[in-house]
């Protein structure tokens, strides 16, 4: 199986404003976007990948003046992988108010010719969701043969078979949930607080100060890291193996975790926007389809008409199983048909962008009966 190779993404302009669940609105807007493969003749095997927090329209391939680019799911979609693009017309789209290209804070205001900062509005999974069926109505597109995503992206999949149940035939969901844990909800809010207390971030319009808050963006990406990653999978990485192999007897690196994680954190802080990142765990904490339906899921998902395929991790202790489990049987409830996998594997939350042979295998047999429907 070959890398897609090269790719080129694509800016769509959108001038009709976007009305968002906050009661906002997004004036002329761009989405980027990257497509790969053939889309039929009538365009019926169309797939659309929804991005976690820190991906982009970027889903595989690589760039001609950057070739170490990968895209983010490169090992689940290409030629004759997982998502077979040689089958199927593969659609990633950056979200608005990310910072990889789609309309975000750190672009213009048309309404004052500045950086929008903190003024860019608070967008939702459901509000991306509708910017996407918009793309899709300029693609030409009316049903999608699936719609995909892990994480966040996950989210974003099974909103689209909420809100547009007769556009997509297929809602895959992976490492994902109905809503938000309180303690995920925490975990968030302390990143975001990270980042709202760096003096650099100056009530979010640091681009005028020629700065970033990079110690604030730094932390929140610590914070976060730690939630993707298992116990076990840290204590095989690291356990408490020091750095130079002594205690240094003050505040710097001493362990080998503390040295990742400070990368990790450096690197992030070289390449995403702080207001993006707060933007994007706001919509994460907000997604909660079953909210107006007093709490019950079931009824939430009682007019989806799609089929399901869901995916969870044994040891993904911040989407775990059981809120995989808890979709499942609400689909069951409302006699849906869903395949469910959950699938032993040690990396924790970050599993679903990992070589796991299973899980791999599991989509790929998935998605070769979708095929099938196609021929």
């Amino acid at each position: 199986m070959s890398s897609i190779g090269i790719v080129t993404p694509q800016a769509y302009r959108f001038t009709e404003p976007l009305a968002l669940q906050s009661g906002a609105n997004i004036f002329d807007y761009t989405l980027m976007v990257e497509t790969y493969g053939t889309l039929n003749a009538d365009k019926s095997n169309a797939v659309l990948v929804c991005h976690a927090l820190n991906a982009s329209h970027h889903v595989a391939g690589y760039y001609a003046d950057q070739p170490k680019n990968i895209g983010w799911w490169d090992n689940m979609v290409g030629p004759g992988k997982s998502l077979d693009t040689d089958k199927f017309f593969v659609i990633g789209v950056n979200n608005l108010g990310s910072c990889f290209g789609s309309t975000g804070p750190m672009h213009t205001n048309p309404a004052t010719g500045k950086p929008y900062g903190a003024d860019f509005p608070v967008v939702t999974v459901e509000d991306w969701v509708n910017a996407q069926a918009r793309l899709a109505d300029v693609m030409g597109i009316q049903q999608f043969a699936a719609v995909m995503g892990g994480s966040l992206g996950g989210m974003q999949a099974l909103a689209w078979s909420i809100m547009y149940p007769d556009r997509l035939r297929h809602c895959v969901v992976i490492a994902s949930t109905p809503k938000l844990s309180a303690q995920n909800i925490a975990f968030n809010d302390v990143a975001r607080q990270a980042i709202l207390t760096d003096p650099d971030f100056h009530g979010g319009d640091f681009y005028a100060h020629n700065v970033v808050p990079r110690n604030g963006l730094r932390v929140a990406r610590m914070i976060g890291h730690i939630t993707y990653l298992s116990n076990d999978d840290m204590a095989e990485k690291f356990g408490r193996e020091l750095k130079t192999g002594e205690y240094q007897f003050g505040f710097g690196v001493d362990f080998e975790i503390e040295s990742y994680l400070r990368y990790q954190g450096d690197k992030f802080s070289d390449y995403f926007d702080a207001n993006t990142y707060l933007l994007i765990t706001k919509a994460l904490d907000y997604f909660d389809p079953a909210r107006a339906f007093g709490g019950d899921l079931s009824k939430a998902l009682a007019n989806t008409k799609a089929k399901f395929f869901l995916a969870s991790f044994s040891t993904d202790w911040r989407f775990s199983p059981e809120r995989s489990r808890e979709i499942v049987q609400a689909l069951v409830e409302n006699k849906r048909t869903v395949s469910y996998a959950e699938i032993d594997a040690p990396h924790g939350h970050d599993a679903f962008l990992l070589e796991d042979e299973r899980y791999l295998n599991l989509v790929a047999a998935y998605y070769a009966r979708i095929a099938k429907e196609l021929a």
